[in-house]
């Protein structure tokens, strides 16, 4: 590897100690000595010199000494410098990987049978937990829609989109509709906005409402009463799919019970974990968050590397990988990275 400039004062000797440190402690999960170090490093200096560095890292806030040990491990700030640089990201080297996975997500699939697809070929390769939001649905483009009455005052709503993939909805009305109506409602729908994405037929359907309040005819009135209820998400709407949450688990991994039942919890209730991996969806490459980097108290034992996915470099979704901040990030991240364009690929050949 090419040496990187020295950077926060460290010096090129003082970089070679601290990403040995790392890539041991990251390979074996127990703090790391000096003459461990010294022997590891390949340098021709003195265990003493190798002992003052340590401490001048330690001082910058790099490395620290558990109370049981007095051997080094890094802190999150030691991470953050090895990633950003001190690492090469390693070639993804799953070729075979991830053409199988290209073949597979390019057969006849409904995008939550990609996605969950796409989840557990990260959880597998990586052997962490693999995460994959389903795309946002403003981007999903309408292709067909057609309304059933089912009983008084209530609608089944047949969403088609341009992935072939069928969404039910069922709406309360305010009045009861006869079928000739419903019929009606469904060909306005699909000739007016067969083909523009949800968000963008619900600001027409609020624009011509704003614009044209006092003179709008019966039908248009009939269609925004049921856009309000059918193109706005869904408190229960499923966010994301996640798999391989016990390969988190063991002495190698999360070993706290009590820290793991919090991110368990959080993975049921979905909102902390939401909002991290929404600062990641309109960001370009790969996304790494270290410990408490994400700000969520859930995450301060781990680490979360993402990539959104695009269809023509529009971003719909984001996915990526959890584990411990421990992770082999030179391998992680081009995972991550290749995945992500691996599924975009395939849902820019779906359009």
């Amino acid at each position: 590897m090419a040496n990187k400039p020295a950077q926060k004062g460290l010096n090129e000797r003082a970089q070679h100690l601290l990403k040995v440190l790392v890539s041991r402690y990251i390979e074996e999960g127990q703090p790391v000595g000096s003459k461990t170090l010294a022997q590891s490093a390949n340098l021709d200096v003195s265990p003493a010199t190798i002992r003052n560095v340590m401490s001048e890292l330690e001082d910058l806030g790099f490395v620290e000494s558990p109370h049981t040990s007095a051997g080094r491990v890094p802190t999150i700030q030691g991470y953050r410098f090895f990633v950003d640089s001190l690492i090469e990201s390693q070639p993804a080297g799953h070729q075979a990987l991830f053409d199988e996975l290209q073949a597979q997500l390019e057969q006849d699939l409904n995008t939550h049978e990609l996605v969950s697809s796409v989840s557990e070929f990260l959880s597998g390769v990586t052997r962490l937990a693999g995460i994959v939001t389903l795309p946002k649905v403003q981007q999903i483009r309408l292709r067909q829609l057609e309304f059933i009455p089912l009983s008084e005052r209530r609608i089944l709503a047949i969403l088609v989109t341009s992935e072939d993939e069928v969404q039910n909805r069922i709406l309360d009305v305010h009045r009861d509709f006869t079928i000739d109506e419903l019929r009606m409602l469904s060909s306005f729908f699909n000739e007016q906005f067969s083909g523009m994405d949800v968000t963008q037929v619900r600001q027409t359907l609020l624009g011509q409402i704003r614009n044209d309040r006092d003179h709008m005819d019966r039908m248009l009135n009939v269609a925004m009463d049921m856009a309000e209820s059918l193109f706005t998400p869904q408190a229960n709407d499923e966010d994301y799919i996640l798999a391989g949450q016990s390969n988190l688990m063991g002495k190698d991994k999360l070993s706290n019970v009590d820290k793991l039942r919090m991110l368990f919890d959080a993975f049921t209730q979905k909102q902390e974990v939401l909002r991290l991996l929404d600062q990641c969806i309109n960001t370009e490459g790969v996304q790494i968050f270290i410990g408490n980097e994400s700000g969520y108290q859930i995450f301060d034992e781990c680490s979360v590397v993402t990539s959104s996915y695009s269809i023509a470099g529009k971003a719909l979704g984001v996915l990526g990988v959890i584990g411990p901040t421990r992770m082999q990030y030179d391998r992680i991240i081009p995972i991550v990275d290749v995945t992500a364009k691996v599924m975009g690929a395939v849902l820019n050949s779906r359009t």
